[in-house]
């Protein structure tokens, strides 16, 4: 298992120093999420506790000071209950790689973590888990916080996955938002959190970003308002940016009460 992650890494090291003349050179953030897929409300509050007590106050004494912890809103009948996002931003690949290996010496997470890492076969603290890492964009190479103040519970976290239909596509896609949309989100309060490229993940070639809401009726306004807007109406039929999106993934979600963004 180590020694396929660390092959892994490799191969991404050597894509990102061969990729640097298109931009993957500069000092961007790196982003990993996982998608926890959860049976029951028993694994939903034991993977809470874990992440709540053990894996986040380990990151913050990796120097990782900002991890976010999404779910899906309440009023989502067929996702509520079912999955957890964790959102790890890494100032490097390097940090990413060895976060392993410090868990592994952190007495404090082994203990504090007991129950998650030594659950039993016959009762996992979830069903499977997904994972993508990223790479931010050169238009917003580091993440922010959220500046939203509403309760948590009531906020509206929109985490979407562009998906193309070939990998030329998808890098016109992500030059379309170097290039103006992020301006556009950034001008029209979209709070967003991230934007980046996916590197590894299961729906490739795909970027993803995620946007913040005080509420839902916010959410609607912000995108009636970005709809039709002045700019993005110029800049969405513009010829070079057509067809560059196939597909359309959103999750509608709300931080966690201990979640750090």
């Amino acid at each position: 298992m180590k020694l396929l992650r660390f092959s892994n890494i490799l191969m991404l090291l050597g894509f990102l120093v061969f990729s640097s003349s298109y931009g993957y050179a500069q000092s961007r953030d790196f982003y990993e999420l996982k998608i926890y897929h959860i049976d029951s409300p028993e694994q939903e509050k034991r993977l809470d506790d874990y992440l709540a007590k053990a894996f986040i106050p380990a990151l913050h004494r990796a120097g990782i000071s900002k991890v976010g912890v999404f779910k899906p809103l309440l009023s989502d009948t067929k996702e509520a209950g079912t999955k957890v996002y964790v959102f790890v931003p890494y100032k490097s690949l390097e940090q990413f790689a060895q976060l392993p290996q410090q868990l592994e010496k952190d007495k404090e997470y082994l203990q504090s973590g007991k129950d998650y890492i030594d659950a039993a076969h016959n009762n996992a603290p979830y069903r499977r888990v997904e994972t993508s890492l990223m790479r931010a964009f050169t238009g917003m190479p580091r993440f922010q916080e959220s500046k939203l103040t509403s309760p948590k519970k009531d906020r509206v976290y929109e985490l979407r996955s562009y998906e193309s239909a070939t990998e030329k596509l998808y890098v016109n896609k992500v030059k379309m938002f170097n290039e103006g949309e992020i301006e556009i989100f950034d001008r029209l309060g979209f709070n967003a959190i991230f934007y980046a490229e996916v590197i590894a993940g299961a729906n490739m070639p795909n970027l993803m970003y995620l946007t913040t809401f005080e509420n839902m009726d916010s959410e609607k306004a912000h995108w009636e308002a970005f709809r039709t807007d002045a700019q993005w109406e110029k800049m969405r039929v513009m010829e070079e940016y057509q067809n560059n999106v196939s597909r359309n993934d959103t999750r509608l979600l709300y931080p966690a009460d201990y979640s750090d963004l």
